[in-house]
Parts: structure tokens; C-alpha cells; sequence
């Protein structure tokens, strides 16, 4: 009888053990949880372009935007776990689950219903603001800010997003005020600025590198802990005395948490194979965008210190209302 469950348990599971090893049949969906131009579509298109020639099928980027990156990650948190909804993610992932109960919300997701795939790019914040504006340097926009609390504003991919945190990091470090006007993105957040609607942004350099090599947008400082190669001429907040100033925009791919190994193992192979593609190579050098690559071990460790960094950030800007 022994010997009997054992076959007929082999035999219910192998269909499973052959779709998995069959996997993919059909394309992969990939959201990415923001509009298009911001850092997540900027990486993500090139990415999945890659990705297609070691999976031998389509994937296909879906721009799922709200609620600063929230609701795309709600729903890839809660896609069957099968292998064909993957997530292009931010760093913004890990600053629901805290940001939410702080305003007597449910969290919509935990980091516990994804499993981290890869880490593809990281990349640290810069401050910009229209290069016809009145600030040539950041030293002249923290006085008209200490002059005028509140009255210089700025435009971010949604409240609690990446360029939300970053902005009251700084802006607490400076002693200063800022007026904060959310986007649904990090593209609408660029065309505020670039439309007059705002003073200044923080920007993944990828998104405001060609405005600022166009003469539209000028750089003031930049949140990394050393100068970009790409603008070294650009100071960095830790230089100019603001210690606790540092983030960084990162893109990194995620599946639900159930999926299974063999599948994750093979989303795996094919972000290895896609980062050292000439083809994704050649997009990210003319977006600016440095590939730091992590594969899923790594990745998980960076995750686990960044989210808890972030949950500092999150938990002193405090609850936000509505529209602010």
C-alpha cells in the first residue's frame, strides 16, 4: 500500500515537474509600477527586450501606475505565482508596508509575498531644477527656502515614493520647508518641473540626463556618497556637511513569493544573461544608468539593509495628508 502512495503521489506531481521544466509556454508580463520615463520603464523595456532571447518568449512591459508605485506592486504582489507576472521594481517597495499603518492604513503588501530575483541598477539621487530658474547653486536654494518656508515646492513620483523620501531627507538635514506636490510617476514628476508647475525634483540621473545635457534642467547636488563620473563636477550632500543625506534609486526584478524554484532559477539565468547583453549594455550607457547586478542571494541581504534604512526615513517624515 506503502508503495502504491508513493507512485500514484509521483504520478499526480509530475505534470507540475514538467510544466515547470517546460516553463515559459507563453509570454511573461513584467509591470512596471510607474509611467513611462521614469526609471523603472527606462530599465525595464531594455531589460525585457534581453531577457526575451534566453526565455524564448515575449516579455511584455506593463506600465501599472498609483499611488507613488503602490498599486502595480499590489498587483504583481498578488498574481498567481507562476512565473509569467514578474515585477520591475524601486526602491518604493519597501516603503509601503511602513508608510501605510503610519496613517492607520493596512499595508497593501509585505516584502514577504516577493521573492527577489535580481538587482540590475542603482543609481543615486540628484537634485534639479529648471536650468532657467533662479538657483544656480545649492547653497543659494537652501536660503530662498530658509527665507520662505513652504513656498518652494517640488514634484515627486507619489507620496512615500523614492523621490518623496529623498526630498524630506534633505530637507531635514537642511533645516528647511518644502512644499511637496505629488505625481504619478517619475515621468509626469520631470514634465512638472520642465513645465514650470514646479522648482525642483530629485531624479534618477537616467530620467534627467538629457534635459540636463539639453540645457533644460541644472543639477545642484546629488544624494550618493561620491561625486558621479558622469557629473563630477556636481557636489554631493554629504560634502557640503549633510552626513545623513544618501539614497539611491535602484531597479531590481521580484515574483510573488510562491513561485517556484525552478522557475525563479530560470527568471534568474535569464536577468544574468540580460544585464551582460550588449544590447541592454548599449541602453543603460545612453541613459547614464550604472548596471550594479546582484543575483538573488545578494540581492536579499542589499534589500534587508536598504528597507530598514528607508523605514528610518519613512518613520520621520511621519504621517502625511492627503494631497500634501
Amino acid at each position: 500500500m506503502h508503495r502504491i502512495f508513493i507512485a500514484v503521489t509521483l504520478a499526480l506531481a509530475a505534470p507540475c515537474l514538467q510544466a515547470q521544466d517546460a516553463w515559459p509556454t507563453k509570454p511573461v508580463s513584467m509591470i512596471a509600477p510607474f509611467p513611462p520615463g521614469g526609471v523603472a520603464d527606462i530599465v525595464g523595456r531594455p531589460l525585457a527586450a534581453s531577457m526575451e532571447k534566453t526565455l524564448k518568449q515575449p516579455v511584455l512591459v506593463v506600465n501599472r501606475s498609483g499611488a507613488g508605485g503602490a498599486v502595480g506592486t499590489t498587483t504583481a504582489a498578488k498574481a498567481a505565482p507562476d512565473g509569467y507576472t514578474i515585477l520591475m521594481s524601486l526602491s518604493s517597495i519597501s516603503i509601503f508596508p511602513v508608510s501605510d499603518p503610519i496613517n492607520g492604513k493596512p499595508a497593501p503588501y509585505q516584502l514577504s509575498d516577493f521573492a527577489p530575483i535580481a538587482l540590475v541598477t542603482a543609481d543615486p539621487t540628484i537634485l534639479v531644477v529648471a536650468a532657467d530658474g533662479p538657483y544656480k547653486t545649492i547653497k543659494e536654494f537652501i536660503a530662498s527656502a530658509k527665507a520662505y518656508p513652504n513656498q518652494i515646492n517640488y514634484s515627486s513620483s507619489g507620496v512615500y515614493g523614492t523621490l518623496h523620501v529623498a526630498m524630506e531627507m534633505f530637507a531635514s538635514a537642511a533645516g528647511i520647508k518644502l512644499f511637496h506636490v505629488p505625481y504619478q510617476g517619475g515621468g509626469p514628476a520631470v514634465a512638472a518641473l520642465l513645465g514650470g508647475q514646479v522648482h525642483a525634483l530629485a531624479s534618477g540621473p537616467a530620467a534627467a540626463i538629457g534635459q540636463i545635457k539639453g540645457g533644460k534642467m541644472r543639477a545642484l547636488a546629488g544624494w550618493g556618497d561620491k561625486r558621479l563620473a558622469l557629473m563630477p563636477e556636481l557636489p554631493t550632500f554629504k560634502e557640503l556637511g549633510y552626513k545623513d543625506v544618501e539614497f539611491y534609486i535602484w531597479s531590481g526584478v521580484f515574483v510573488p513569493a510562491a513561485t517556484p524554484a525552478p522557475v525563479q532559477a530560470k527568471l534568474r539565468e535569464a536577468v544574468r544573461a540580460a544585464v551582460a547583453d550588449p544590447q541592454f549594455i548599449g541602453a543603460m550607457t545612453k541613459a547614464a544608468t550604472p548596471i550594479q547586478y546582484l543575483d538573488a542571494p545578494e540581492f536579499r541581504k542589499f534589500l534587508a539593509l536598504d528597507a530598514a534604512r528607508l523605514r528610518v526615513a519613512v518613520e520621520k517624515i511621519g504621517k502625511v495628508e492627503d494631497g500634501k
